[in-house]
């Protein structure tokens, strides 16, 4: 068995083979990669398994399996648009793929539909691993509220019964392969971990195993942080058959953006690190990273029908990029710029910020000076800990309700920060393109207690490192802007 993972979306699709013949299950819709897999080891698709409807990413089973000859199966009660072309599959269905058996159990809780697929050896009949897609986590549960709020408690009820209904059909040998976990967002709540691997490890670690319905439905949902607004496309995408992906180099741009273009809304990524973009780039220009992160918080915050350009020096980048945009259904980009950032930037006088650590905001505030800071994490990452006096605004909402970012009534430049530097780049030249002077945190989170800034908790209770007697000058007095404006 092989994992193919996509980093950047916290997912794995695996392949499990006899040799001769492959079954895929939750193949991503970037389909090369699962051909150049079994091209390598040398077998042919027999089955192609979507474990749900995904809502987070844009499914490839329906191409591979169209491409290969293979058949493809998918909960029988699932509505959609492609019926003639999937194999409805039911609970205790087996399937046959050469010297492999797969039994098929319906374990609703992520989805009302989601199956778990069991691999089983023919030779002695004894199930060596089981396929728990957005179900039985390493650690954890897929999340129940994706699909609308009102089955959310009715979901995680039924992800406890699953998860030990598994566990009872199992023996402790059996391997544990979910698709989602490993950073995806469908995980949030109970934390998954990479591990344990098998159900015999599980037994007396997994919440679902370990706590009675009650206590793990309260754990579970009391763990829901927001989820990106792309979600909700992929589902009714995967539903109508996706269709196949488009990887073609997007033609090149003109460097020259006209304020008509920025005006008209059309967007202008550039890929490069964030220290590189923050010392020189466009005006106008938004910085996202390329890296793990990307696409995520691209297609959390890029509003659908988007005119998009992409840019990175190096055309490999953009590339990655494009494939990474893709899984979530970001087809290809308007266009794209390569090369050296002096070609791109030629006549143009480009723009810059000031990229600083928590410590240098500790130093400001030695020196007298009371810069106003931005936090731009999640509301669930504010309650647990955050800078006393900072300005609270989640990097999703910054960007719907540009109306509302304070340009004036601020003194001074606003230090922007997240909880590594990635989410705050995105902000600094979201804010920086609108005018707005800024400084950004490229420092970790955890540096900022131990810098002597004061730290609270979601109770306001201090958290000083030991040792500091260092107090904000705003106190435990604590201003937060949110989308509706901002709240003393």
């Amino acid at each position: 068995m092989v994992a193919l993972e996509t980093r950047g979306l916290g997912n794995r699709c695996h392949v499990a083979s006899d040799g001769r013949v492959a079954i895929v299950v939750d193949p991503p819709r970037d389909i090369d990669r699962c051909l150049a897999l079994t091209g390598r080891l040398g077998v042919g698709i027999a089955w192609v398994l979507d474990t749900h409807v995904h809502n987070d990413y844009v499914s490839g089973g329906l191409e591979l399996a169209r491409v290969t000859g293979a058949r493809y199966g998918l909960a029988a009660a699932e509505d959609v648009a492609f019926t003639e072309s999937r194999t409805r599959l039911r609970d205790g269905d087996l399937i046959e793929a050469g010297a492999m058996r797969v039994r098929v159990v319906h374990t609703p809780g992520h989805t009302e539909h989601h199956l778990a697929y069991v691999l089983i050896e023919a030779a002695t009949g004894l199930a060596v691993a089981v396929f728990s897609g957005g179900s039985w986590l390493h650690g954890g549960a897929g999340r129940t509220d994706l699909s609308g709020a009102e089955r959310t408690l009715g979901l995680a009820r039924a992800q406890w019964q699953s998860i030990r209904r598994l566990a009872a059909q199992l023996l402790d040998p059996v391997e544990i392969r979910p698709t989602h976990g490993f950073g995806s967002f469908c995980a949030a709540g109970l934390a998954p971990a990479e591990g344990p691997s098998t159900v015999g490890a599980a037994r007396g670690t997994h919440p679902a195993l370990r706590l009675d319905e009650e206590s793990f439905v309260a754990q579970l949902v009391s763990g829901y942080t927001a989820y990106p607004s792309y979600y909700a496309r992929m589902a009714p995408m995967n539903r109508m058959g996706p269709a196949p992906i488009d990887l073609a180099p997007a033609p090149s741009a003109d460097p020259v953006v006209g304020d008509a273009r920025l005006a008209s809304g059309e967007w202008f990524v550039d890929l490069r690190p964030r220290r590189s973009f923050a010392a020189s780039h466009l005006p106008g220009w938004l910085n996202f990273e390329a890296g793990d992160s990307f696409a995520t918080y691209l297609g959390w915050l890029l509003p659908p029908g988007t005119r998009l350009t992409i840019a990175a020096e190096d055309p490999a980048v953009v590339a990655e990029a494009q494939r990474a945009m893709a899984q979530i259904g970001i087809e290809r980009p308007t266009a794209q710029l390569t090369g050296p950032f002096g070609r791109w930037a030629a006549g143009t006088r480009p723009g810059s910020y000031r990229v600083a650590s928590f410590a240098d905001l500790a130093a400001a505030r030695d020196l007298g000076a009371e810069p106003p800071v931005l936090d731009v994490r999640r509301d669930d990452e504010w309650r647990a800990a955050h800078l006393a006096g900072a300005l609270h605004v989640p990097l999703p909402q910054l960007a719907e309700h540009p109306d509302r970012i304070p340009r004036r009534g601020i003194p001074g430049v606003l230090w922007v920060h997240c909880a590594s530097g990635y989410r705050a780049a995105v902000a600094a030249s979201w804010l920086d393109a609108r005018g707005v002077d800024v400084v950004l945190v490229d420092d970790s989170f955890s540096s900022a207690a131990p810098a002597g800034l004061e730290v609270l908790s979601g109770d306001d209770r201090p958290r000083r490192p030991v040792g500091s007697s260092r107090r904000s000058g705003s106190g435990a007095h604590v201003t937060s802007l949110t989308a509706s404006g901002i709240r003393e």
